[in-house]
């Protein structure tokens, strides 16, 4: 076998393993073989407790839920997005979402398009489902994102988009009762492209202290405000643009004092990591951290009684369960899931406890700003050249590709296939070099050769010049 065909055969070697795990995201995620959807088919690893998962666009928008034996307990994809999921009440087999949905410019009233967001209450078991509240906005994506329950026939919002704000909205009369306007306290310079994506605001939460925690994703904070005096500056977490605090978070759990807190647990997005912050006297500090080589854009977090941390890996296509050890003990993929909640456990991470008190161990990387001064370095070999060869690249822009490419596309797959397109423009680059054929250019300052000019000289009739002999 000579050298080239040597060559040959590793370029299809490369091309084989690297596509070994495109065929293994496609296996998991991909179609079933008679055409059905896999996740409302495929079955969970056991569970005590029934399993709630949801997905907007980035998972084709979706809510399934599985029963303690893995099987599917309820399945639907009506809307285009479902975003937040809670017990409703808790302890029961009945949630309260948000799903959305698009309408055309002719249903808005106007020359936009619109989303309509609608937060329902649903039996898992019957399937019976109950319309709370709904509103209307020209927000892409979903104008409402989360909501909590502050009473019966009262429910606390988070609104994505114009006017981003929170408010408290009485469900019978449907009047609102309370609202925080964001540029209350911000400058449009701040965040997002203003008016269309300022804040991204994304998640509220009512604490037991009366005040309201807000998540304002694109000014990369967690914020605490009061309903009577407004924004408490003292207690924000993050800063804008300061991207080894938080780097456009999703979904932050308060866990109080009485639970090992004040503490704030968060799907910290961008930088690929679940973290958790412990406020000691006038500031938070890092006290945990978790991530491994799959993780890509985590965007919910809920710390369960037992100490261990359920997480919606967005991009990673999965959820998962973590144990205090920070091992992984229970994990289902699932195209794009946004929440994720264990009923019976409390609502997210109402029945945990903080990381400081439960003295959960970091599970990270050393270096970078993804894992500096976690206390980590407790992955693999392997792991840490995967998660090293993510951090090289934007974390937007490969999140952005996965939002393009199909559901079954995971972030290792992704990176695979930009190596086999490496791989085989490297391959079509040697072969050019090895082929006879070359391209040659006659520039008009070329110097000719001495036979060059005897054979034009001969062509032109120049009887004092004559061409060299050639041999036929």
């Amino acid at each position: 076998m000579d050298r080239r065909t040597v060559v040959r055969v590793g370029f299809v070697l490369v091309l084989a393993v690297l596509a070994i795990p495109i065929g293994s995201a496609y296996g998991s995620l991909g179609t079933t073989s008679d055409g059905g959807d896999p996740v409302a088919e495929r079955t969970a690893p056991p569970r005590d407790d029934v399993t709630v998962v949801t997905a907007d666009a980035f998972g084709s928008g979706r809510i399934a839920a599985y029963a303690p034996n893995g099987s599917v307990l309820y399945y639907n994809d009506t809307y285009k997005y479902y975003h937040d999921v809670d017990p409703d009440p808790p302890g029961e087999r009945t949630v309260m979402y948000v799903g959305s949905y698009e309408l055309n410019a002719s249903a808005c009233h106007s020359e936009l398009s619109c989303v309509r967001s609608v937060v329902e209450r649903l039996n898992l078991t019957t399937g019976d489902v109950t319309r709370l509240y709904s509103r209307t906005s020209t927000a892409s994506g979903g104008a409402i994102h989360d909501v909590d329950r502050v009473g019966e026939s009262r429910l606390l919002v988070a609104e994505i988009a114009q006017p981003d704000r929170v408010y408290i909205v009485n469900t019978t009369t449907g009047i609102v009762e309370w609202a925080w306007p964001v540029r209350s306290a911000y400058d449009h310079d701040s965040g997002g492209r203003f008016p269309s994506d300022w804040t991204h605001l994304n998640d509220v939460e009512y604490l037991a202290d009366g005040r309201v925690m807000v998540s304002l994703r694109n000014q990369d904070q967690v914020v605490f405000v009061d309903l009577e005096t407004g924004l408490d500056r003292e207690w924000t977490l993050g800063e804008d643009d300061d991207h080894a605090t938080l780097y456009e978070q999703h979904n932050p759990d308060y866990i109080p004092a009485e639970q090992g807190g004040p503490a704030v647990l968060i799907g910290d997005s961008e930088n690929g990591r679940v973290v958790e912050y412990q406020r000691e006297g006038d500031s938070w500090r890092r006290s945990w951290v978790w991530r491994d080589a799959q993780m890509q854009w985590p965007r919910d977090a809920d710390r369960l009684p037992n100490g261990h941390t359920l997480i919606a890996d967005t991009n990673g296509d999965r959820v998962l369960e973590v144990d205090r050890s920070g091992q992984i003990v229970w994990s289902h993929p699932f195209p794009g899931p946004y929440d994720v909640e264990r009923l019976g456990t409390g609502d997210e991470s109402a029945g945990g406890r903080s990381a400081a008190a439960l003295g959960l161990e970091s599970r990270s990387t050393d270096g970078g700003v993804r894992g500096k001064g976690d206390g980590g370095g407790t992955i693999g070999p392997a792991a840490r050249l995967v998660v090293f060869i993510k951090d090289l690249l934007p974390s937007p822009v490969v999140n952005g590709l996965l939002f393009w490419l199909p559901d079954w596309m995971s972030a290792p797959a992704l990176f695979a296939l930009v190596g086999q397109l490496g791989v085989v423009a490297v391959w079509a680059a040697t072969e050019v070099r090895w082929s006879q054929y070359v391209v040659r250019v006659r520039s008009p300052l070329a110097v000719t050769t001495s036979d060059e000019t005897a054979a034009d000289a001969e062509r032109a009739g120049d009887p004092t010049v004559s061409a060299p002999d050639r041999k036929d």
